[in-house]
Parts: structure tokens; sequence; C-alpha cells
């Protein structure tokens, strides 16, 4: 049996939103086989598979697929090795190297814009509209909706919608944040989903950081298909 950790990544300051992840810091002790058969049954958007605590090394998977890179799972994974006692300061996803860092109650995570999936950045006129929204325009695979709350203070409000993957819409894409701020070339604060809240940082090297706030949900122990409290 292994320890999972369940988190919640990208939380609003009220305490609403965050993204759901699963975390194994003993990933080593799950085949490369079975992964996949994990993060289906676990079903979190993603799960992550630590397999060396001190370089960083991870694997992680959606319920469908194994990811390169994504900024909710680097986010969470970050915090909880930060908590756990490890550096936690460098992250070797499949992409590459993750700088990493906690400042105070936001963790965050530096990559490139090009390590995140194609999506379809799409305007509106304002927040209600996007609030409006029941899904993304017919066609769209990867959808980030979005319109100014106030410009003048770079915030933002965004729904993402990514359908080619199975997921109606996704309460907090960090991987997008970063794409979206590397495309807007502002530094920009998104609220996304119910409550989520994602900053973001622009680097002269072209990458884009991304920072938020995690919280702890549940421990338990975990073996392929069953969990125990």
């Amino acid at each position: 049996m292994s320890t999972l950790h369940v988190l919640k990544v990208f939380v609003g300051a009220d305490g609403r939103g965050g993204n759901p992840l699963g975390v194994f810091l003993d990933g080593a002790d799950f085949p490369s086989d079975q992964r996949q058969a994990v993060a289906t049954d676990l079903n979190y958007s993603e799960t992550v598979f630590v397999d060396d605590l001190a370089t960083g090394e991870l694997k992680i998977f959606t319920p469908a697929a194994e990811l390169p890179f994504a900024g909710h799972p680097l986010v969470g994974t970050a915090w909880l090795l930060h908590q756990e006692g490890h550096a936690g300061d460098t992250l070797w996803p499949p992409a590459g190297l993750v700088p990493a860092c906690v400042d105070s109650d936001i963790t965050w995570i530096k990559g490139r814009p090009e390590w995140s999936p194609r999506m379809k950045f799409i305007q509106y006129d304002s927040p209600s509209k996007i609030n409006a929204l029941t899904g993304p325009p017919d066609g769209v695979g990867f959808a980030y909706c979005w319109a100014w709350e106030d410009e003048a203070q770079e915030r933002v409000r965004a729904r993402v919608f990514i359908p080619e993957h199975n997921i109606h819409e996704d309460e907090a894409t960090g991987s997008g944040a970063v794409a979206f701020a590397a495309y807007i070339g502002r530094e920009v604060t998104v609220h996304q989903g119910v409550g989520s809240l994602l900053t973001t940082r622009l680097h002269d090297d072209g990458a884009v950081s991304v920072g938020g706030a995690v919280t702890l949900t549940d421990t338990r122990l975990y073996t392929i298909g069953t969990t125990i409290d």
C-alpha cells in the first residue's frame, strides 16, 4: 500500500475553488504499466507519481493520458514536498526542468509556454458573459474563454473547456495561465472556475511562472482499485 495525498491547488482567498490533485510521494513503488490505471481509478484531474524525492523527477497522468507538463500538479507537488521537509525547489516532469518555490502562502513553478497544450484563447466583452457560458464554442476542443475583470489591475475572469480530453470544464488550469500570460504579454491574475485564483509572472527568458495557494484535503492509504481511510 502507498500513501495518497489529496490536495486542492489554486484555492481562492475565500477558500473556494481549487483543482483536486492526487500525489504519491512514493511513486517509484508503482510500476510504469500500472500508473495510468491508478490515475483512471482515482479520477482526479491529474495524479502525480514522484519517482525521486531528491531530484524531483515525476510523472503526471490524467484519467486518460500521461502529460509532459501541467501547472496545477507541479504547484501542488512542490507545496507538498516543502510541507514534508523535502527541498522541492526543482521538479523534473518529462517536459524538462521546472524551478519551484514556496513564498508565504503562494507556491510558484516556472515553465515554458511552449510546453502547454495547444488551446484557443477566446475573448469576451465582460465577466458576466464568461459566467453565462455553458460550454465552449462549437468545434473548439480546448477553449480558454476570458474577459477583463479590471484591465488596469490586470485581473482576468476565465473559464476553460476541454472537450477534446472529455473534460467539460477545468476548475484551474495552470498550463493555460502560463500560455495565456505569454500570449497577452502581461502579468495577469486569473479568477477561474467557481473560485480558483492563479497569479502569473513573466521572465526575460520567455518563461512564465504561475502560482497559487494549496491545501491538503485528505491523506489515506491506497492499493490499486481500493482506498483505505
